[in-house]
């Protein structure tokens, strides 16, 4: 049945669906994931797509076979070669009968690998806090925070900066070497970082090799998921990124222990050893399912931001992204200048706000497969202005201002980690889900790099170091992050507020 046939046997009930012919990235051949006809999963990406008769008529008499769709003369369509002639050889995806599995033992092993990879992965990340606050009081003394928060950034940002290859290398070769090189190196650089003295120390251990090792886990435990989940992605795609809240709020709270009896190096080293089961668990199930593209290459392709969706797309992560990592780079010391005393600031803020990211990436992962994932994203992104401007900057002075902060962003931003790759795959075909995630995430990177070293500049140029400034800049970020999201859906499929998308 095509697509208008289906539309008009909507009944009155259901709720309005994207008008998927609308969107940029079909117009100039890029194909989209969620295509009128699930039948046909991919087009081909080399050039402009045939005209709309000639789609219909494709699609209506199925003449798609072998990568050949044939015209009821018997020719074969060759769009897309002027195009490759004029910017060269560009990755193509055929016509097939393609289905996901939406479930069954092998998809959920996958998202179960995945899980433990963002457990260990995503897990240090969220527990910036407290390394930063720890080596500020003890090793790093000497330095001011500013100088400090660029050792986290490093990291943050080669762990997005990195995702230019990575996804391109997964799309063509699949995750196993990926996540076996990246999880000896995370477990490496956390063992190392556990003799660390000098800044520049934890600038290479830390910063450069976890964030590179990193990046390797990351990218692959996100993306795998969409091979084989299409309907249900955001949902599966929430629960294998839960392993980050759970590593958010299990590493504090070890760490935090364990510096009171063994000290920093085997209370890192017990962290490491942990990472390790994780990461060989992560091997032993993450896989793909679906082929690489033909003539698919590992390098990146930076024309598809001429999609405008997906520029406002990457603009509006970019921007959530600047703002995220600040609250998770400096509740804890602001907590600390709050005079909450350090079990509030390692042992009971930061687990509160990565518990709630627990839910926060569970629960919305359903509901975005029901009211589209910008939907979803959006809603979420209006929680941490909320969360930002309504309770943290007047109420954060109490210990319940400060949890109930913790709790709508922590909720609010788990949503955002978890739905925002499935918001990129919304633009693009699953075989080409790394290298759009990739590439989204260059970008974003940037936004990693200087959030934490602003945000640290901001506090020392307040009078008094007061946090007042940060948490200002902090609900700008996500108010114009909000906005590049609303542009990016309706540049898409309109400005209707309820069409799901």
């Amino acid at each position: 049945m095509d697509f208008e046939k289906q539309s008009a046997a909507m009944s009155p009930q259901e709720e309005p669906q994207a008008d998927l012919h609308r969107l940029p990235s079909l117009e100039r051949g890029y194909s989209i994931n969620n295509n009128p006809n699930p039948q046909l999963f991919v087009v081909q990406e080399s050039g402009p797509p045939p005209p709309r008769a000639q789609q219909t008529q494709q699609q209506a008499t199925g003449h798609a076979r072998d990568g050949k769709s044939e015209e009821p003369g018997g020719e074969e369509d060759t769009v897309g070669t002027d195009a490759d002639a004029e910017y060269g050889s560009r990755p193509r995806t055929l016509l097939g009968e393609e289905t996901y599995p939406e479930g069954g033992l092998a998809a959920w092993l996958v998202v179960f690998g995945c899980w433990c990879g963002l457990f260990a992965a995503a897990g240090i990340m969220n527990s910036i806090a407290t390394f930063q606050t720890y080596v500020a009081i003890h090793q790093l003394s000497g330095h001011d925070e500013g100088t400090i928060g660029w050792i986290f950034s490093v990291y943050t940002f080669l762990v997005f900066f990195c995702g230019i290859y990575i996804g391109p290398i997964f799309d063509k070769y699949g995750p196993r070497w990926l996540v076996l090189v990246g999880g000896i190196g995370l477990v490496l650089g956390i063992m190392l970082t556990s003799i660390c003295t000098e800044y520049w120390h934890f600038l290479l251990a830390f910063g450069f090799l976890s964030g590179i090792s990193t990046s390797l886990l990351f990218t692959p435990c996100f993306t795998a998921v969409g091979h084989f989940f299409r309907a249900r992605r955001g949902m599966a795609t929430g629960l294998a990124s839960t392993g980050g809240g759970f590593g958010g709020v299990v590493f504090p709270l070890m760490l935090q222990s364990l510096f009171d009896r063994v000290g920093w190096a085997w209370a890192l080293r017990s962290l490491g050893f942990l990472c390790m089961v994780l990461v060989v668990l992560c091997n032993c199930f993450i896989r793909r399912r679906l082929p690489a593209a033909a003539g698919a290459s590992a390098h990146p392709d930076f024309r598809i931001f001429w999609d405008r969706a997906f520029f406002f797309t990457t603009l509006g992560v970019f921007l959530l992204e600047l703002g995220l990592f600040i609250p998770l780079a400096y509740v804890s010391s602001y907590s600390l200048a709050q005079g909450f005393g350090e079990h509030f600031a390692f042992g009971v803020v930061l687990p509160v706000l990565n518990a709630a990211s627990i839910f926060g990436r569970a629960l919305p992962g359903y509901w975005a497969d029901k009211i589209g994932p910008f939907n979803s994203n959006m809603l979420s992104v209006a929680l941490t202005i909320v969360a930002c401007l309504a309770v943290w900057l007047p109420a954060g002075a109490t210990v319940a201002g400060v949890l109930v902060f913790a709790i709508l962003f922590g909720f609010a931003t788990g949503n955002n980690i978890s739905i925002t790759p499935v918001c990129v795959g919304r633009l693009c075909h699953t075989q080409h889900y790394g290298r759009y995630y990739a590439t989204c995430y260059t970008i974003v990177s940037v936004a990693t790099l200087i959030g934490i070293p602003i945000a640290g500049n901001i506090v020392a140029a307040t009078p008094g170091g007061r946090y007042w400034g940060l948490i200002v800049f902090t609900g700008l970020t996500q108010a114009l992050s909000l906005l590049s999201f609303m542009v990016a859906k309706g540049v898409s499929v309109g400005w209707k507020p309820w069409v799901i998308f």
